[in-house]
């Protein structure tokens, strides 16, 4: 089992150059840049835009309707009924493709570009 562990282990940092992590950490005003106007697709089938002048919508079909700003260097945003805003950490990735959200307790969503 050792020896298989070891092996495991071995590939992986062989390998990790292959799997080089591309992703860019975002701050001020790239952060809005990188989401208005844009809409992000999910690996769940949602989608969320985020429309200039604060507003997004995010589910299938755009059902919820909340609010979105930066923050210093993160997205924030506040879904109704809601009035807590919620913050998140913002990069982008897989060759400007992809933005990653990370929140405080590290949980991460990842949403890609779509084209409208």
């Amino acid at each position: 089992m050792r020896q298989w562990v070891a092996g495991v282990c071995a590939a992986v940092l062989i390998a990790g150059p292959l799997w080089a992590d591309d992703w860019a950490s975002l701050s001020g005003t790239a952060i809005a840049d990188a989401l208005t106007g844009r809409i992000l697709a999910y690996a769940d089938g949602s989608v969320q835009i985020f429309l200039l002048g604060g507003l997004t919508r995010y589910g299938v079909g755009w059902p919820n309707e909340g609010r979105w700003r930066v923050s210093g260097d993160q997205y924030c945003s506040v879904w109704p009924p809601s009035e807590l805003w919620a913050c998140y950490g913002v990069e982008i990735g897989e060759a400007g493709q992809a933005v990653r959200f990370t929140a405080g307790d590290g949980s991460v969503s990842l949403g890609r570009y779509r084209a409208e």
